[in-house]
């Protein structure tokens, strides 16, 4: 067993292709095939079979993924430390981001700032739901993510407060109130978003006993404020993720926040801090500062 073979290994699984992963890896597809091969023959099980979706983790293989990356993990922080006792500031950082929020109001300030103080870090980053980014930090395969606070499942760095707020036609007569209620809107047509805010959304309508009547559900911020444009309802989402340029681009749409005002923050987590590799507490340092001034 080699560090290599655990790494091609973990890529696979990540994306579901040997193709894929060898050139992510800037290896041949038969030495992928190989290695794999040769980690199956020496711990005497199936790690990754073929179906119909393609390239599937095995029972097996999941058994042991999360110790891999476990093990990749370590084997990077301590490269990592040598090379920044060696003043050096080179490595791998694997970010995971959620929606608009993040990818679009935080994520860029806080890259631009970082790879200016550290180019030569390689910083990889995969967008997914607010729980799905959770799962992977706890599947290891992202160093650091966004998250909505509190989350006590991790070491958390907070960076923003944010707040609700309802999105609804101009023309409409509730856009004469200077705030409205979850009751003004719950009988309304809804529109659902699924960009990761719709449990929390959820939970807002159940705490005062109400159930929005959802008519349609987008994961993309675009596509729900056009369709609040056009009369088709009501939505609520983060005011980070409908951020002024967007809502710039459908002038038919306003804004209004929610009363009583219903506020989440967003920050960035890791599994355990003082187990964080340099990239990683730079990451963490550079984005506090970078999103000082957002809202």
């Amino acid at each position: 067993m080699t560090f290599t073979q655990l790494e091609i290994f973990a890529v696979v699984a990540e994306l579901r292709s040997f193709t894929a992963a060898g050139q992510r890896l800037a290896i041949s597809q038969s030495a992928v095939s190989h290695a794999l091969k040769q980690l199956e023959t020496e711990w005497g099980v199936t790690l990754l079979s073929r179906g119909p979706a393609g390239i599937q983790v095995t029972d097996a293989g999941k058994s042991v993924l999360l110790r891999v990356r476990e093990l990749l993990g370590i084997s990077e922080a301590i490269r990592q430390e040598v090379a920044a006792m060696r003043g050096l500031n080179r490595g791998v950082l694997r970010i995971g981001s959620f929606g608009t929020s993040s990818s679009l109001q935080l994520l860029p300030k806080i890259l631009k700032q970082f790879t200016q103080r550290y180019p030569e870090i390689d910083v990889f980053v995969d967008e997914g739901e607010d729980e799905e980014v959770s799962q992977w930090l706890l599947e290891r395969r992202v160093d650091a993510g966004f998250v909505v606070l509190p989350d006590e499942r991790f070491d958390t760095v907070p960076l923003v407060e944010d707040q609700f707020v309802a999105l609804i036609p101009a023309g409409h007569p509730l856009a004469n109130k200077r705030a409205l209620s979850l009751s003004d809107v719950s009988t309304m047509p809804f529109i659902m978003t699924l960009a990761g805010s719709a449990s929390a959304i959820e939970r807002l309508f159940e705490a005062e006993r109400l159930r929005p009547t959802v008519k349609q559900r987008y994961a993309q911020i675009i596509t729900i404020i056009k369709m609040v444009e056009s009369s088709a309802g009501f939505s609520i989402v983060a005011d980070l993720a409908a951020p002024d340029e967007v809502m710039a681009l459908c002038p038919g749409v306003i804004k209004k926040p929610l009363t009583p005002k219903v506020k989440r923050s967003v920050g960035l987590a890791v599994l355990k801090r003082e187990h964080a590799s340099p990239a990683v507490e730079a990451f963490l340092k550079v984005a506090k500062l970078a999103t000082a001034t957002v809202r």
